[in-house]
Order: C-alpha cells, then sequence, then structure tokens
C-alpha cells in the first residue's frame, strides 16, 4: 500500500511540474512579440499543448503573460485568439486534427486570420497591419509544428529543433537589451546558429539559419540577421563532421561578410564571435559525430624498436588463454536446480483447474494433497515415471481424474528430467573447457620459458592511418559497441568492431571483452579463423544460459601482398573505396557465442589510396544502406577521420539513433614515387 502511495503521489508531482512547465513558457513567450505587437509565439504553445489541464495552463499562462507583456489593445485580439484555439482544441478532441501537428498549425493560423481580419478592416493603415499579421501567421504556424513534439512526447531530431526553436523564440523578448550596443540575446542566436548548422549541414544549417534571422527580424531586430545567419549557416554546415575551430571560422567569417556589406559591422562581429565561443567551448558529448575514441593506443602507433622473441610470442598466446580460462569462470552463475514442485503446478493446471472437485483438493485440503505430491517425489524421480501406487489411497481413492493427471505428470515429469540432464551436461562441458584452457596456458608458459630464438623482422612500415567514431543509442549514455585498431609482428594491420547484443553498459561490457580477447591471440600470432573458432566455442559455453552473443568485424589488411581480408561474424556490410568505386563486402554466419559455423572470409585487393569501411549495423540498415555507398563514391577527401565522422552523423540524421552506432575507416595513402 505504501508502494502504492508513494507512486502516485510521483505521478501527481510530474503531472504538476508539466502543467507549471507549460504555465511558465506561455508567459514568458508572450514577451516575444512582432513589429506589429502580436504574440505568435505564445499563441504556438496554446495550439500545441493541446485539450485538458495542459491545454488549459498553457492558456492561463498566456492570460498572465498578456497582462504583463502586452498592452489593452494588443492583449484584446490575443486573448481572442488563444481562447478560441483552446476551444477548438476541445471541441475537436474525439477527432485526430489535435494530435497531429500540420491541422493544427492550420487550425490555429486561420483562427488567428480571422480575428486579424476584423482588426484590419477597422485599422487606419490596413495594408501594414496585413503585412505585420501575415508575418505574425507564419510565426504562429512554425511555432505550433516545432512546440508539437516537446509538448507532445516527440523524440530525436524534432525534439532538438523544438528545443532551438523555443530558446529562439525567448531570446527575441530580450533583444533590445544592449551594452555599449552588444546584445546578449542576438549572441546566443548566432550560437544556436551555429550549433544547428554544424548539425545538420549545409542545407540544413541554412534554412536554420533564414528561420532564426527572419524570427528575430520579424519581432523588430535592427540587424540584418536574415542574412546573416543564413549565410554563415551554409557555410558552417559544410565542414559537418570536421572539426569545430574550422566551422567556427567559417561561421564567424561568414556574418563579418555580411556585417560590413550591410555596414554595420562591430555589433553583428561581436556577437557572433561570442556565439561562436560559446559554440566551441560546448562539451563534446552534445556535437554529433564527435563521441570519438582513439582508433590506435599510443603504444600501437610506435613502431618496434626491434624483434619480438618467439618467447614473448608464446607469452602473449598464454595470456590470451588464461584471459579466455577467466571469462568463462566470471560468466554468469549457473541458476539453481529446478524444483520438482513445478512438475506437480504445471500438471495440476491442465487437469485440475477444470475439475469440479478442485476447490477440495487445492484449497479446502491443501496441505493433504501436498503430502500426497511431496511423498510421491522421491518414487517419480527414482523411476523417472509416475504410476498410482506412489500417491497414497486417499489421495487416488478422491481423484476423479487420476488417469488424466497421471499423463500430464509423466509429460511435464519427462521434461523435467530433460532440463536437469541439459543443465549438468552444460556445466561439466564448462568445466572441461576451463581446465583444457588453463592447461593448454600452462603448456605454452612452459614452452616460451625454454625459447630464446628471434622472430622475423616486421615488414617495413607502411603509413596507413585509421579514423574511427561511436555513437551510444538515443537514450543511453554508454556505446555497445566496441572498435580497436593495432598492428601486429608481422606488420599486419588489424581493425576490430564488435557489437553487442542489446545495448548500454552490459552491450559494452561483452563487446569489450571479445575485442581484448580477440586482439590477443592475433598478436599472439594465432591465425584470424582459428582466433574466432576458439572464441566462438568458449562464449557460446560462457553465453548458453542467457543466449547472449556478438557480432565481430574483423578487417586484416597485408601491406605486402596489399590485400585486406574481412571475417565476418554476424556484422553488418563492410566497403571498400578507392576514388569513385565502391566494393561491398559481405557475410552470412552467426554472432560468436551462437556455435554457427565457420567465420565468412573476403579477400580482396586494398592499393595504396583506398579506404576500408567498417560500420555497426546501427550505423545503416544493410538492406537500405544506397546512401552510404553513394557518400562513399563522392567523397573525395584522404581524412580517414573526417570520413568516420561525416558517416556517422549521417546516420544519426537518417537512423535517429535507434540503435549503437560504430564506424571505423583504414586509410592507405599513396606513395610517392622514389627519385632515381
Amino acid at each position: 500500500m505504501a508502494n502504492g502511495q508513494l507512486i502516485l503521489e510521483r505521478q501527481q508531482t510530474g503531472r504538476l511540474v508539466r502543467l507549471g512547465i507549460r504555465f511558465f513558457l506561455s508567459a514568458a513567450l508572450t514577451a516575444g512579440q512582432t513589429a506589429g505587437g502580436a504574440a505568435p509565439f505564445a499563441l504556438g504553445w496554446v495550439a500545441a499543448a493541446g485539450p485538458g489541464l495542459e491545454g488549459g495552463a498553457a492558456l492561463a499562462g498566456a492570460v498572465v503573460g498578456a497582462a504583463l507583456f502586452l498592452p489593452f489593445a494588443g492583449a484584446l485580439p490575443f486573448l481572442a485568439v488563444a481562447v478560441l484555439i483552446l476551444a477548438a482544441s476541445v471541441a475537436l478532441g474525439g477527432t485526430w486534427i489535435p494530435s497531429r501537428p500540420l491541422p493544427m498549425a492550420l487550425t490555429a493560423a486561420g483562427l488567428f486570420v480571422t480575428v486579424e481580419g476584423i482588426y484590419i478592416l477597422q485599422s487606419l493603415s490596413p495594408l501594414e497591419r496585413l503585412r505585420d499579421s501575415l508575418g505574425a501567421t507564419g510565426l504562429l504556424a512554425a511555432s505550433v509544428w516545432l512546440f508539437f513534439p516537446l509538448l507532445r512526447g516527440g523524440e530525436g531530431r524534432e525534439v532538438v529543433d523544438g528545443l532551438i526553436f523555443l530558446a529562439g523564440a525567448l531570446v527575441t523578448a530580450v533583444e533590445d537589451l544592449e551594452l555599449l550596443g552588444f546584445s546578449p540575446a542576438r549572441a546566443l542566436l548566432c550560437f544556436l546558429g551555429a550549433l544547428a548548422a554544424y548539425d545538420r549541414g549545409p542545407a540544413g544549417g541554412a534554412a536554420f539559419g533564414l528561420g532564426l534571422g527572419l524570427t528575430a527580424e520579424l519581432c523588430g531586430s535592427r540587424l540584418p540577421l536574415t542574412a546573416a545567419l543564413g549565410l554563415a549557416g551554409l557555410a558552417t554546415g559544410s565542414r559537418q563532421g570536421r572539426r569545430r575551430t574550422g566551422a567556427a571560422l567559417a561561421f564567424l567569417l561568414s556574418t563579418g561578410a555580411v556585417a560590413l556589406a550591410e555596414g554595420q559591422p562591430l555589433p553583428l562581429l561581436a556577437e557572433a564571435a561570442a556565439g561562436t565561443v560559446c559554440f566551441l567551448a560546448l562539451p563534446g558529448r552534445f556535437v554529433a559525430g564527435k563521441r570519438v575514441r582513439p582508433a590506435i593506443p599510443p603504444a600501437a602507433r610506435r613502431e618496434p624498436d626491434a624483434p619480438v622473441p618467439w618467447r614473448q610470442r608464446l607469452d602473449r598466446a598464454a595470456a590470451a588463454l588464461r584471459d579466455l580460462y577467466d571469462s568463462i569462470g566470471r560468466s554468469a552463475t549457473p541458476a539453481a536446480e529446478e524444483n520438482p514442485a513445478i512438475v506437480f503446478d504445471r500438471s495440476a493446471e491442465k487437469v485440475c483447474r477444470s475439475c469440479a472437485l478442485c476447490e477440495l483438493c487445492w484449497q479446502k485440503d491443501y496441505t493433504g494433497t501436498f503430502n500426497a505430491m511431496n511423498d510421491a517425489t522421491p518414487y517419480l524421480l527414482e523411476r523417472g515415471r509416475a504410476l498410482a501406487k506412489d500417491f497414497p489411497d486417499y489421495f487416488t481413492g478422491r481423484c476423479v481424474h487420476l488417469p488424466d493427471l497421471l499423463t500430464a505428470i509423466n509429460g511435464e515429469l519427462s521434461a523435467f528430467l530433460l532440463r536437469r540432464q541439459y543443465r549438468r551436461q552444460l556445466e561439466e562441458t564448462r568445466r572441461s573447457a576451463r581446465g583444457q584452457y588453463a592447461q593448454l596456458s600452462e603448456l605454452l608458459t612452459a614452452t616460451a620459458a625454454g625459447l630464446e630464438a628471434a622472430a622475423p623482422a616486421m615488414a617495413e612500415g607502411v603509413p596507413c592511418r585509421v579514423g574511427a567514431a561511436l555513437r551510444p543509442k538515443e537514450g543511453e549514455t554508454v556505446c555497445g559497441d566496441t572498435v580497436a585498431a593495432f598492428r601486429t609482428d608481422r606488420g599486419l594491420w588489424c581493425l576490430l568492431l564488435a557489437d553487442g547484443m542489446g545495448s548500454g553498459e552490459p552491450a559494452r561490457k561483452e563487446s569489450a571483452l571479445i575485442c581484448r580477447l580477440l586482439q590477443q591471440f592475433l598478436e599472439a600470432g594465432v591465425a584470424p579463423e582459428a582466433a574466432l573458432k576458439t572464441l566462438n566455442s568458449a562464449m557460446g559455453l560462457r553465453g548458453a544460459d542467457s543466449g547472449a552473443f556478438t557480432t565481430v568485424d574483423l578487417c586484416v589488411y597485408d601491406p605486402e601482398a596489399r590485400e585486406a581480408a574481412f571475417y565476418k561474424c554476424g556484422a553488418a556490410p563492410s566497403y571498400l573505396k578507392r576514388g569513385g568505386v565502391v566494393r561491398r563486402i559481405t557475410g552470412a554466419s552467426l554472432p560468436v557465442g551462437l556455435q554457427g559455423p565457420p567465420p565468412d572470409v573476403t579477400k580482396a585487393p586494398l592499393a595504396p589510396g583506398g579506404f576500408a569501411v567498417m560500420v555497426s549495423d546501427g550505423v545503416a540498415d544493410p538492406a537500405e544502406d544506397e546512401w552510404l555507398l553513394n557518400l562513399l563514391a563522392g567523397w573525395t577527401g584522404d581524412d580517414p577521420q573526417e570520413l568516420a565522422g561525416l558517416i556517422l552523423a549521417e546516420s544519426v540524421r537518417r537512423e535517429k539513433l535507434r540503435d549503437d552506432c560504430g564506424v571505423q575507416v583504414l586509410y592507405c595513402p599513396e606513395t610517392k614515387a622514389r627519385e632515381v
């Protein structure tokens, strides 16, 4: 009872908070007015809030805002439109109109035009009021459209767009507050424009900049913000996926060019500079495509000073087997032995539930029935089959469906014994595998102790570069994908991309474990296919109870042979790019942990100037990756980190982070011919 009351109190508190937010923001948005004195943002907020208490709270806030910020002559038409909008929402509550943004935006705009038409006809300068009313109508419709996801439970990019527009609408109310010609509100508009453009690219950035600038100018701004923010959004969006310093510089230069052309350089330049400083100071986790972890650890980037001895190689293999041994030991504790009482429970559900004596046996004389079942249990488990003589006479003499009950008990008993046998065999297999890995590890360690021969020297270094980018699923703080890149003693470049089942921290732990173990095997000189088979068997035992699995994508590049080998275990397609030609690499093997066939292996040439691109299934749907093929074919840069960021940013825009995203890119630069 106490828990239920606590939950109810929390729900009531959350409801009050939501109503308070609608009330106060509606009042604050009333301060954002056009040059003609209209307050379209508050009206859009009322329309987006919908019918019921939420709409009532928004209307109450609009009434308070009108009393605080609007003159009496302007408050009357404003309140008339607000009341009509809420009345229309309530009247149309049984239809689909209030639940969708477009029809609600058209309804609100139509009511606003109707009321404004009366005042236009009575105005001394109808053309001037008509011009102001048309601008306010457009802002009202845009407000409903963009506020709708905020107030009706939207998700992803729509909510971000609504938040940016809400911030811009609130900022316009205080744009006139200046200090020596400098307006903090316009600086914040510049910050919002730069942030939106960097996230959405050239077209989206230009559209957002034009929208913010036009909104500010319709609300009485004296500066040419539409042209400045539109051009700056286009320039900043062209730097999407690249370093923020370049994007900030592009924004500042574009804004400065418009300011100089309009003859108002100082205020707008200062405000744009302040906005770009805020943009650069924003933490990287709030900027799309920049949640990047280093693809190669510093130690892996350095060339080794001397060849690694065979003893060290064997020690690495022994360490990998020890870690594999430990990972099986750290798996989930096997479930406790199943209680045999489940046999009788399930049998009674099938037979006794419809019996006329069910209440007598299982309620009034429950103790006698329980004792009868309990006394018969040892005979059932020993024989593996139930007979009537296993039960006492008082029970068999009363049971009117005894043959049916015995049949049901024997069926459930057979399934129970099979489950128990499977669990015991699985646990024995686990113990045996752990023992074998431990013994093999000790054998390799003992063998390595007597070896000091040097390994063959590594092939000459090829200046390959690697870029990587990760982004967690919407609502998660940790990405379930893991990437790793390293170079073996033989000079092979290895790129790993693992995707754990599910998302969040559990998926990250599984994918990180797979990457770490596989890296140890490969660095120890174990062949990739053999390493994957060993991991598949071990992980199958480790996750037999939970059914967990991990997809693995491994790319091994041999610089001498100029060949890349892709090993896929349930992984998404990979891509080879050189110039405008893109090749798609796929596989059909099961993920690691499902005891499937050997991994699919595809070998393909990778000449200097080529890229190998690996992505997880959250980046692009394998059946709908034409956009990724086109992006790769049209990209002309040579920075793998830039390409990884660009792919991830475009994926976030298209796929809306429905799953964890991981991208890793290997680039083999073109080598210049030596002079003779």
